[in-house]
């Protein structure tokens, strides 16, 4: 499974992409739920999650499938995923 995570805008509007490929990993299984929880989660009502200025917004993509999200309205498993790759991605 790749994952990948792309973070735009903030303060500086520095851009910021990581990607992680669970094949072969050791908990490729945690992985894998913590995705398939993220893209499970329905979608958030766009009006409803413009975002605060120098917010970040954030594409989620697993296999193909993406996700849009901002702060600060990313539930439990978007920001834990979204940390995870972008640490372990670098």
């Amino acid at each position: 499974m790749r994952i990948s995570v792309r973070r735009t805008g903030g303060f500086a509007g520095i851009e910021k992409a990581e990607e992680v490929d669970t094949e072969g990993l050791a908990d490729a299984g945690d992985w894998q739920a913590l995705a398939a929880t993220v893209l499970a989660e329905p979608p958030v009502d766009e009006e409803a999650a413009r975002g605060v200025p120098d917010g970040f917004s954030y594409e989620i993509t697993v296999d193909g499938w993406t996700v849009r999200c901002r702060d600060p309205h990313l539930t439990q498993a978007q920001r834990a995923l979204i940390t995870r790759v972008l640490k372990e991605g670098a």
